[in-house]
Order: C-alpha cells, then structure tokens, then sequence
C-alpha cells in the first residue's frame, strides 16, 4: 500500500513538473500562453515604451525643479512597473521609458497631463496648486461607525500647509466643497468637515482601493513643480541587445545541470531528491513571475540566482544533518525525520533574515532595487516550501519503492576538527589589508582617472546618439557591427541600444563624450554605413539613477541591516551573534566595493542588485555556522573549551559552506561564460561576492563571536 503511495506521489510530481515547464516555457515574453500571460521583461531584456516631455516656458527651468519632477514621475510610473527609467535629455526635457508596455498612446492617456493641478473653492478662487501637495496616498480607516473605508491621505507642504488651513478656516462653517481640477477636469470633491491646520487631509468616499489608488496618483502627477507636453513617443528595442534573453536562458540551463550533476554525485538519492524538487521550484518561481506580473531583468536574474543557491542550501543544510544522524546507527526514516526536525532552526533563520532584507527593500527602496527585492522574496518563500515540504515527500516516496539501502544515502564520516580559531589574526589581517589596499589603489584611481569607481550612464548620466541608418538594421547586425564601433571610440562596454519600433532610428546611450569624441562618432557612422550626418543627433542625459533614488536604496540597506540585527539578537539572544555576522557582512561588500574599483568594472544599475545579493547571501551563510555554535552552546557544561567548540562548529559545517557556494558559484559562472557584455560584468563581482562570502562564514565570523564571547564582552 505505501508503495503504492509512494508511486503516485513521484508520478504526481513528474507530472506536475512537466505541467509547470510548459507553462513556464510558453509563457516567457508572450503576451498570452494560454491561461498564464507571458513574463513581463524590462527595459533592458525586451524595451519598452520611450516617452519624451518638454518643460512648458519660455526660460529652462532650474536644475532643481527638474529633479523634483524627476522624481516624483519616477514614483508615479512605478505604477506600471518598478523597472521604469525617468532621466532628463538636454537642458529642459524628460524621458519617460517603462517596460513591459508597446502602447505609448495607451499610456499616454493614462499617465495624463504633469503639472496641471489646482484647488479651487466654489467662489472659483484658487486655493492652492498641486504643487503645495508634498505627497497623496491610498489607504484605509474606521469611518464613525467603525467600518473600514477607502481614503485618499493628502500631506502638505510647509507652504500648502498655511495655504490649506486658510480655505479649510473659510469653508469649514458651511461645508463649503473644494475642488480638485486636473488638466480642466474636476476629479473630486470633497466637502470641507473641519478646520485643517497640520496639513495632514483625507479624501473620503472611495468605492475601492483601486479608485482610491488613481485617484492619489492622479494627485501626485498633477503636483509637479513643472508643466510638461510630449514631445514625442515611441517603441523602443531591449537596452542589452538581441543576446542577453537568449544567453541568459542558455547560463540558467546550463547552471542548472552542473548543480543536478553535482548533487546527484555528492549526495545520491537525496541528490536526486533535490534535484527534483529544485525543478519544480524553477518552473513555479517562472509561473509565479507570471501570475503576479513582477518585471524580470537582469538585477530580477540576480535574485532568482541568489534564491536558487538558497534553495540548494536548506537542502545541504538537511542532508548533512541526516547523515550525520545515519551515522549514529539510526534507521533511514529516522534519520530523515530527525535531520528535518535539526535543520529546520538554520534553515527558518537565514532565510527570514534575507526575507527582512528584501522586504525592506521592497517597501523602501525604488526602482532595480524594489524589483530585485519582489524576485528575491518570492524566491525566498519558494525555496523553503520546497526545500521542507517537497524534497521531504520525495525522499519517502524514493524510500517507499525500495530504495532503503543506506549506501545510497551516504553516512558521514567523523571529520578531524580544523583548528581555525589559532589563524584568527591571520584572516583578520588578510582582511583588513584587503580592503585598506583597495581603497589605496581607488584614491590614486581617483587622481589619475577622475573617480573612484568607473560610474555607468545610469550613475552619471551621458551622451544619448539618436542615428537614422538608411536601411532598417536587424538588432543582431547592430550588436555585431556597429556597437563595437561606437566601443572602440568611448573606450567602454558600457553601450546602451536601443532600435525605435518601425523605424530606422537607433538610440545609442554612452558615457558623456566630447565634442570630439561626438564628431569622431559621427565620422565612423557616415563613412561605414552611409548615415546622412543630419540624421546624427546627439543629446546629454541625467542619470537613470537618480540622487533621491541612490538615497533610497542606501537608507532602505541600513534600515535592512538594522533589522536583521535585531532578529538576529532575538533569536540567538545574545547581540554578539548578530553584530559578527554584520562585520563578516561589512567585510564581504567592502571587498567587493574595492574589487569594482580596482578592476573598473562599470557601476550601473547592476551595481546595487550586486552588493544586495552579497548582503543577503553573506548573511544566510554566516546563520548557519552561527546555529551550530548556538546548539552546542545549549547543550555545553559551564566550563565548555569555547575555542574548541566554536572549531567544532565550523568544521561541522564546512561542507556545506563549500558545496552552497560552489552550486551558486556555478549559477554564476554560467552566467559569466554564456553572458553579454553587460551580464558578464555582473557575474563577475558577484563571483567574487561568493568567495568572500564563503570566506568571511569560515574564517571571521565565528572567530568575531568567540573574541567578543571572551575578550571584550564576559558573559554575566
């Protein structure tokens, strides 16, 4: 009878298998596949939509106010997708381009006219513009009979605030409406309940939290410090050229294998146990992608990779762990339910602590950084379903049919214990100059070169070159033929492409050139593929990346950081845990920081998803070691040799620090060997990301605890 359970479940789990990479397969950037729409792409891997505005007036406005603009379209587009780019062209102009979307006329309309708000009483006397509203949001509360309705919560500024209180003082003996008026059209009308002095008002009246959502971003498009009109609008092409959706597939397959191939030859059935359900998680993390329509781009990639290594991790974290339990003479299902029950505080702990991470860099951050952080926690969440739930079922299942000999389990073997704490000073000082000498190198790179880091268009800004070839060039002709041109003139991979949708036109995006430079461009354009030089134009462009955004993603870090420490302490009730594993952390993104500046790797968009996917890897390898130290601490007499437990702990966990990083490792090198320009210079930081992380959770962080356990901070 249970084998033939077990036959059903395994045949159930083939089948669900294939049903999910058929869905996953024909869903990847179709619009419909079936009953699943196809994955949204962004801007780099598919294009998008490239809207261009101009500043009404007829001086330029101040650099200032653009950036205000900037910023709130920048919010306000994330509506679409959190990968959309706001950046300004020229002295007084905008781009818009947000992925996902091949309808610039539908979003045109939707989006609607910036900077065109104003309150008015029903005197028909302006009260105040949207640009005293600092910020509008949609949310909830108890109306007086304790129901919970949808609100609009409108913030003042300094300014709105006096203006505000003054039309509210005036209307509120007559509940005198006012109006709010977008682009001539009156969008709402609230009745005045009160006298409002601290600039803090809500909208009642919503039908739902979607009108409620329109309505406040309405309300924030509205409130811009400039008015705008379209210029122009088009389709745009994928910013990493025609290779980097194909070459990506081919590393993630390719990655794939080599980690199958690996678990099958280190851990046999359980391997194959795995093995399976990381196929399974694979095809669901792709289906889910789909359903809750998240944009993938590569910094997404990035976090799928890092999910995937987290996956492989709970399940090396439980097979030692039940080898070690075969080893004490215990039957295989008892092994299993122990090894399960064992692993399971490691594998909660580091995976809740990136779970903080990347839900604090959802809720705060924006841009790559809130799309990176949706891809990482979606993957979280999946891997530790499958890792605890599927691989489990599977293993009774391969049990169940017969496979009950131990020699295909594997026993572990009792490991001479590695006397790491007696090098402690050694790894300390490898560290430290590490680091010190790096940043040595960026200082003299920062007089003789300018900067510190060889900062992307997306960091600086650059030269957009809009081209209009005389024949409609494939994608493929200009990657091979006339990008590496523009390469050897900038001296930089970092060339951004874009082909307008039914036209000739080309938009290449460079670092700031030259006048020189430019003509030399426009030289190399004419004599080798005849483009009349009238239809060369060349404009300078703000970076993707703006200030308040950088800001964003550095607070929303801190904060990450801050929050993981506090669990940290939490669950291992002692703060020491928590503030080793944040140096051990500190060393990983500072070796990477200076490995960017030493190798002048270009800092983009890709830059920030790098260091988060240290962050987040540094710290779930490090919990691990951490939850060993833990157990044997509990279970110690008083007068416990601290050094040699702490020893122990490592060299427990030794293997599976090495075999989670090398199936990650391999994820990345994939990526590496098969990537495009642009992918090769992400994987190659984050493989050194890895190394440092496997090092830092080996040599330094339990080494950091036992020096603060016994020589700074004594245990009352």
């Amino acid at each position: 009878m249970k084998k033939n359970r077990a036959i059903i479940v395994l045949l159930v789990m083939v089948l669900a298998l294939g049903g999910l990479v058929f869905t996953a397969t024909v869903g990847i950037g179709t619009e419909k596949a079936g009953s699943a729409s196809g994955i949204k792409l962004g801007l780099d891997l598919a294009g998008g939509v490239s809207i261009t505005y101009q500043a009404v007036g007829e001086e330029d406005p101040t650099d200032e106010d653009m950036a205000d603009t900037i910023y709130k379209l920048q919010k306000r587009v994330e509506n679409y997708s959190t990968e959309a780019q706001v950046y300004k062209e020229g002295s007084n102009r905008i781009n818009i381009e947000i992925p996902g979307v091949s309808d610039e006329n539908e979003v045109l309309q939707e989006l609607g006219k910036p900077g065109s708000l104003v309150f008015m009483n029903s005197s028909n006397e302006e009260v105040l513009t949207g640009t005293d509203v600092a910020n509008a949001q949609a949310g909830t509360q108890q109306d007086s009979m304790g129901n919970s309705q949808f609100v609009v919560q409108l913030t003042m500024t300094d300014e709105g605030r006096v203006k505000f209180a003054e039309a509210t003082r005036a209307a509120y003996p007559t509940n005198d409406i006012i109006y709010i008026i977008y682009d001539n059209a009156v969008i709402s009308a609230p009745a005045v309940q009160a006298e409002i002095t601290d600039g803090q008002a809500v909208i009642t009246g919503m039908a739902s939290y979607e009108e409620a959502e329109a309505l406040a971003s309405t309300i924030r498009i509205g409130g811009l410090k400039l008015q705008l009109e379209e210029l122009r609008s088009n389709v745009v092409g994928a910013q990493l050229g025609s290779e980097a959706i194909s070459t990506s597939l081919k590393a993630g397959a390719a990655g794939f294998v080599l980690v199958v191939i690996f678990m099958l030859v280190t851990y046999y059935v359980m391997g194959a146990a795995a093995s399976l359900a990381l196929a399974i998680y694979t095809a669901l993390i792709i289906v889910l992608l789909n359903a809750f329509e998240i944009t993938l781009t590569l910094p997404g990639i990035a976090g799928i990779i890092l999910s995937i290594g987290m996956a492989v991790d709970a399940n090396v974290i439980i097979f030692a762990r039940v080898r070690e339990e075969l080893a004490t003479g215990k039957t295989i299902p008892s092994a299993v339910k122990i090894g399960f029950e064992k692993a399971m505080s490691a594998i909660i702990d580091s995976n809740i602590t990136t779970l903080i991470a990347a839900l604090v860099l959802g809720l705060k951050g924006s841009g790559t950084v809130k799309g990176f952080a949706q891809t990482l926690a979606l993957g979280i969440i999946l891997s530790m379903f499958t890792a605890l739930f599927v691989t489990r079922m599977i293993m009774k299942a391969f049990y169940a049919v017969g496979l009950k000999n131990m020699k295909l389990y594997g026993i572990g073997k009792e490991r001479k214990t590695i006397d790491f704490l007696a090098k402690r000073k050694i790894f300390f000082a490898v560290s430290l100059v590490l680091i010190i000498a790096g940043f040595i190198v960026m200082g003299i790179n920062a007089n003789t070169k300018g900067s510190i880091l060889n900062y992307s268009l997306e960091f600086v800004g650059g030269t957009s070159t809009k081209v209009v070839f005389n024949e409609d060039l494939s994608i493929a002709d200009i990657d091979s033929k006339v990008v590496p041109e523009i390469e050897a003139i900038t001296g930089s991979g970092d060339v951004q492409t874009q082909k307008v949708a039914g036209t000739n036109e080309v938009i290449f995006k460079t670092r700031t050139l030259t006048v020189s430079e430019r003509e030399e461009m426009k030289e190399a354009l004419v004599e080798s593929f005849t483009v009349d030089e009238e239809k060369i134009t060349s404009e300078t462009i703000s970076s993707a990346i703006s200030k308040e955004m950088q800001s964003d993603a550095a607070i929303a870090v801190i904060i990450a950081v801050v929050c993981m420490l506090i669990y940290i302490w939490f669950r291992f009730k002692d703060i020491r845990f928590g503030t080793s594993s944040v140096i051990a952390l500190i060393n990983d993104v500072a070796i990477v920081f200076v490995f960017y500046g030493i190798s002048r790797i270009s800092v983009g968009g890709t830059f920030i998803a790098c260091m988060l996917t240290i962050v987040g890897y540094s710290i779930n390898s490090t919990i691990v070691i951490f939850d060993r130290i833990r157990e044997k601490v509990a279970a110690a007499a008083k007068n416990v040799d601290l050094k040699e437990l702490v020893n122990e702990s490592i060299t427990q966990t030794l293997s599976r620090s090495i075999f989670t990083s090398l199936t990650t490792f391999l994820m990345v090198l994939a990526l590496y060997i098969f990537g495009v320009t642009s992918i090769r210079e992400f994987a190659l930081p984050l493989m050194v990301g890895i190394i440092c992380g496997t090092y830092s959770s080996i040599c330094l962080s339990g080494a950091l605890w036992y020096v603060f356990r016994t020589k700074i901070v004594k245990k009352n």
